[in-house]
């Protein structure tokens, strides 16, 4: 991907050296249901930021990269940003609005949200409580030794996906799952909702794609790189990793072969309105 020396989002919250202190101090129970209820009511898994530990205070951790590979993983995640920015500001004019660009904020070990503590542990994620996404840079190392993703445009595809949330909650789409979760008749109803909801955001992970091809800013293989970054992340495929085997009924995210075809698809048609993972037959 060629990203070096391009221009940088400017929505970029740096939180990097700083610890994460919340207001309260007995602060875990509470913290725990506040986030559950917020998780419920965007439609949005933000179950791993139940029981993490020192939810209170947490302390921050040195990162796992050196000085330049920080830097090079900031302008990275600058120039992508900027590009999801770019692809949906193009997006909403055609339909006579205006787009109102998410912020990104970097840290280090743990950071307060308005949906809790982030750790660095949960992986990225979006907060549609205050509309920012959360993202620890070493996540990139996490991604090449843990899953087998690497590269620069799978990482891309992971803030792209993000973005992607960012999308569906300007759009109202995260709310509207959140009232068919409440009357979703079982936990795998439920469930199978926010896979829907994954499979969308990753759509609109390929639309990013699409337009970085349209700039010629995507080289050979690179779409391959976030095929395959899209793939590691499959439930089926963690879940065979963690316990030996799946339980589809338990996925909230998708599988591997559905989280691929989804990206394609958005990726393959540049259309928002392909990417209608709530539909019949989806």
């Amino acid at each position: 991907m060629r990203w070096q020396g391009r221009n940088q989002s400017s929505n970029i919250e740096d939180r990097r050296g700083q610890s994460s202190r919340s207001t309260g101090g007995k602060t875990t129970g509470i913290v725990g249901i506040i986030i559950l209820l917020i998780g419920a009511y965007y439609g949005v898994d933000l179950s791993g930021l139940v029981g993490t530990p020192s939810i209170g205070t947490t302390t921050t951790q040195p990162s796992t990269l050196n000085t330049q590979q920080e830097s090079q993983l900031r302008e990275l995640a600058g120039v992508v940003l900027a590009d999801t920015e770019a692809t949906w500001r193009e997006y909403f004019a055609k339909h006579g609005a205006t787009y109102t660009p998410t912020t990104m904020v970097l840290y280090t070990g743990g950071t307060h949200t308005a949906c809790g503590t982030g750790q660095a542990a949960m992986g990225p994620f979006y907060c549609p409580a205050d509309r920012k996404i959360y993202l620890d840079l070493s996540f990139y190392e996490d991604m090449r030794t843990k899953l087998g993703a690497t590269g620069d445009t799978a990482f891309g595809y992971v803030i792209a996906h993000e973005v992607g949330h960012h999308v569906q909650n300007l759009l109202g789409t995260l709310p509207q799952v959140n009232q068919a979760q409440q009357q979703a008749r079982s936990q795998a109803e439920a469930n199978a909702l926010s896979v829907r909801l994954e499979l969308q955001a990753d759509c609109y992970a390929g639309i990013w794609a699409k337009y970085a091809q349209k700039e010629n800013l995507l080289e050979v293989g690179d779409v391959e790189e976030a095929i395959k970054a899209a793939e590691s992340v499959g439930d089926d495929r963690l879940q065979k990793r963690s316990q030996g085997y799946a339980v589809p009924d338990s996925f909230t995210h998708g599988s591997s072969a559905q989280r691929m075809a989804w990206f394609q698809r958005g990726f393959n048609s540049g259309d928002i309105n392909q990417c209608n993972a709530f539909a019949a037959n989806s």
